[in-house]
């Protein structure tokens, strides 16, 4: 386990590296594209002429025998869930690690979601669920939440997302937003997704490097794959294999958007390659737009 020291000294690196995005980029779309948005059930009042009548309690109204109707208020804050992918493929990565633009990410969110007095909660995954801490609100938990995120050491290396989705499914009972942040190399999980969605406001933050869909020409190499550990040998100066190695890999995000397009899922695109800031807030403003209309 890190000094505590190390540990602060890393955190607060990431806070500096994240705050003119939390500060100028993120905050006011944040604030504008979520708050407000959840609405829980207050009490039941007698009708009065011009209410919607889509409000009324139908129960209510038959047991006293006169219309009655459901009033709702604003929540005053919510919950915000970062789900994050500690598996060995976010590992890899040309000039940064996959995971660590992610742990930017999460900081960023995380930060984003304290300005606004949100509460946050932390699910780390691989093919089980290594870590699940409930939400709360405070700059000490949000410091407790990224110490977790770094420094936990993942049980499993592979990926099975369905079983994290499945156990937030159970466990999260308030409509809240949910990032899930992960490269998706992972199983089918269109059901789990989809219950999710059904519930909560979900958002997937795909995190890619270009060289896992684009070999350069470097002569005979070892792949590995990283979350298996099994090597193959393979020609990169063969143009046909590096063509539909890069057919393999677009076939099998095509079929990942597909699914999302077709279940009204938002989805990130990130890649390593660009500063994390520029998609994030591409999305942020985009959803902007969306809740303006």
């Amino acid at each position: 386990m890190p000094q505590v020291k190390e540990v602060l000294k890393r955190v607060k690196k990431i806070e500096l590296k994240t705050k003119v995005l939390v500060d100028g980029l993120i905050s006011g779309e944040y604030h504008s594209i979520f708050k407000g948005r959840g609405i829980e059930f207050s009490e039941v009042r007698e009708y009065v002429p011009g209410d919607d009548v889509r409000a009324i309690d139908w129960n209510v109204t038959a047991r006293l025998n006169a219309p009655f109707v459901k009033e709702f208020i604003e929540e005053r804050d919510l919950t915000l869930f970062i789900v994050f992918d500690l598996s060995s493929s976010n590992e890899f990565g040309f000039q940064r690690s996959k995971k660590d633009v992610c742990y930017d990410i999460a900081a960023s969110l995380m930060f984003a979601a304290l300005r606004n007095n949100d509460n946050v909660g932390l699910c780390l995954f691989t093919d089980r669920v290594e870590k699940f801490v409930p939400p709360r609100k405070g700059k000490k938990h949000v410091l407790k939440l990224l110490r977790e995120l770094i420094y936990h050491e993942p049980k499993s290396k592979t990926t099975d997302i369905r079983t994290a989705l499945s156990y937030l499914n159970k466990v999260i009972k308030k409509r809240s937003i949910i990032f899930i942040i992960s490269d998706f190399l992972t199983p089918d999980f269109e059901k789990p997704l989809k219950q999710l969605k059904s519930k909560h406001d979900v958002i997937l933050v795909d995190m890619a490097d270009v060289h896992e869909e684009d070999i350069p020409d470097i002569g005979y190499a070892f792949l590995e794959d990283y979350e298996t550990g099994e090597q193959i040998l393979v020609d990169t100066s063969d143009s046909e294999f590096r063509m539909r190695y890069t057919e393999l890999v677009k076939t099998s995000r095509d079929a990942l958007l597909t699914t999302l397009k077709r279940l009204n899922v938002d989805i990130i695109r990130m890649n390593t390659s660009e500063p994390f800031y520029i998609p994030l807030q591409t999305f942020f403003k985009m959803r902007e737009r969306r809740v303006v209309r």
